[in-house]
């Protein structure tokens, strides 16, 4: 799944972000879109998984900051 997450603030380095989701997801990737506040997160978590993930990174999310938008994956590089 793939979600962009607003975050409202400072916000942790891209390779904690990514550390974290791969103890939940080996496969999940993230970056920051540049000029913004806002992570793209792609991974098969659940939204309040990702709530969580983020307060433990020091990030006060709720779930109304977390969108799920649909995958542009084609599948080509999955084997």
């Amino acid at each position: 799944m793939e979600f962009r997450i607003n975050a409202n603030g400072p916000l942790p380095g891209i390779d904690s972000i990514e550390d974290a989701l791969r103890a939940l997801d080996p496969a999940a990737v993230a970056d920051i879109q540049p000029g913004t506040s806002i992570i793209r997160v792609s991974a098969t978590v659940e939204p309040h998984e990702l709530v969580s993930l983020m307060h433990g990174l020091g990030l006060p999310l709720v779930a109304d900051h977390i969108e799920r938008v649909p995958s542009i994956c084609c599948g080509g590089c999955s084997g």
